[in-house]
């Protein structure tokens, strides 16, 4: 009997089927911590209550509930996933998903456009709430302190291309420019290699001034973390030291300067600080220690005099150290600024700066790669810093979020809860390692202490013999 070809078998689906009879799973352990969270913070009444007035009652398309909508930008950090179409296939493809979401097996999923929808029909402001409902839950949890706040920003490279770009003044494409460019020298139809020779010898070839992408205004030409140029936005975060929560993230424009960005970011921080010290009084809960920003350390990308007089005049210390320069400051006129500079430079070069800056670099960098790197956000696929701003402030939430896991799982993410048992016996395996290390060396030593001992005594032996006067020939 011959095998034959193998056909794929045609199967031929029942109209009707029970709800008894649908697959079912028993659902991720995590992201049954994350509802119980959620459902006992009541998060779904906050958010239909804050969401009500851009639901229509009885027009439109079927809508994206507002506690399923921030749920899904949620996953988005838990399973790293930076597009709103990985996102909605994700959502559609893990059983374990659905119950998180609370979506039946017979129903469907939204898509990417209906998320986008519901992206845009919300408001940056209703993000902003969302992300400050988290804060008030790390309040609570004593996950917040607020006295001192680490500064720091990374770039985001934008969803849009730099073959793209455009001249501001006349609309230009790049290609076009040069050929113009070209002629201007003598050259009537240049090659692609004449063009190449002219853009090398040419000088600030890429300024923001000049060059602009039509598709995303808000991107920005500059050098990206791993010496590639690159169209790009601002991140900004600003973290409490003492435990590690994002207090503040702005989104800004990527060819300002530190010392120009920190303002909005240090302002939105002591707001969210001063609201949460407000909050916490008004509805009587037990203090849980959180203070007004006293202390911000950054570094020294972020140290101007204007800025140090600035956060003095605020009643704020600074450990930002300073830029190195060729040849000495000329103070005259800036009297203020100089006493505002020596005083910082005092406190970095103190014990407790040098610590705080250390722990700045760990928890900011920290921050940075949670939310960019194995959180999926380090490229957008939006566009627009009002479009960005709304996904990266859930995106930085649900950092935040993770910190209540990782402090009560010992996990802050679904992957990192599955590796748990493997890295428990990785340590353990380390740990027996060592004992039989320290245990062969502890039987290695007394070994060699019993071989050396004989010829030990037999030199104490010589040495006695031989350090004994010798007598005079007559005997006195």
């Amino acid at each position: 009997m011959g095998m034959g070809t193998r056909r794929r078998r045609q199967r031929q689906e029942r109209l009707w089927i029970s709800h008894s009879e649908l697959a079912n799973g028993p659902g991720h352990p995590f992201y049954k911590r994350v509802n119980e969270l959620l459902e006992t913070e009541r998060f779904d009444e906050f958010a239909e209550k804050e969401c009500a007035r851009f639901y229509a009652e009885n027009n439109g398309r079927p809508s994206l509930t507002p506690g399923i909508y921030f749920r899904l930008l949620l996953v988005g950090y838990f399973e790293g996933i930076d597009s709103e179409r990985g996102i909605a296939w994700r959502a559609a493809d893990s059983i374990g998903l659905r119950k998180f979401l609370g979506i039946g097996l017979d129903e469907q999923t939204p898509d990417h456009s209906t998320i986008s929808r519901t992206r845009r029909l919300i408001d940056v402001e209703t993000h902003h709430k969302v992300f400050f409902w988290i804060l008030e839950l790390l309040r609570d949890q004593g996950l917040l302190k607020g006295k001192t706040v680490g500064i720091d920003a990374t770039t985001l490279e934008a969803n849009a291309a730099m073959r793209s770009i455009v001249r501001r003044d006349s609309g230009e494409s790049y290609e076009e420019f040069l050929k113009g460019l070209a002629k201007e020298s003598g050259i009537e139809t240049p090659t692609r290699e004449d063009l190449a020779r002219l853009d090398r010898t040419r000088k600030n070839k890429a300024s923001n001034k000049d060059w602009v992408n039509p598709h995303d205004a808000n991107a920005r030409i500059t050098k990206m973390k791993d010496g590639r140029t690159h169209l790009a936005h601002k991140a900004e975060h600003a973290v409490d030291l003492k435990t590690g929560a994002v207090l503040a993230v702005t989104l800004q424009e990527a060819d300002q300067g530190d010392t120009t960005t920190v303002i909005e970011t240090l302002v939105q921080a002591g707001e969210n600080g001063a609201e949460l010290i407000g909050t916490e009084e008004a509805n009587q809960k037990p203090k849980m220690h959180l203070q007004s920003i006293e202390e911000v350390v950054a570094d020294k990308g972020y140290h101007s005099g204007a800025m140090l007089v600035l956060l003095k005049g605020a009643e704020v210390r600074t450990y930002i150290p300073e830029k190195k320069e060729k040849g000495q400051r000329h103070w005259d006129g800036k009297g203020e600024q100089q006493q505002a500079v020596y005083e910082n430079r005092r406190r970095v070069s103190g014990a407790y700066g040098k610590r705080l800056l250390r722990k700045r670099g760990e928890l900011i960098e920290r921050s940075f790669a949670h939310c960019y790197d194995t959180g999926g956000m380090r490229r957008t696929h939006l566009r627009g810093h009002q479009n960005i701003l709304k996904r990266l402030l859930i995106h930085v939430g649900a950092f935040n979020l993770s910190l209540i896991f990782r402090s009560r799982l010992g996990s802050g993410t679904p992957r990192e809860l599955k590796n748990r048992p493997s890295s428990l016996l990785f340590v353990l395996f380390l740990l027996l390692r060592r004992y039989e290390a320290l245990e062969s060396r502890t039987n290695l030593s007394f070994c060699w202490s019993r071989l050396r001992r004989p010829r030990n005594e037999c030199y104490l032996r010589y040495k006695l013999r031989h350090s004994r006067k010798p007598g005079s020939a007559t005997g006195c």
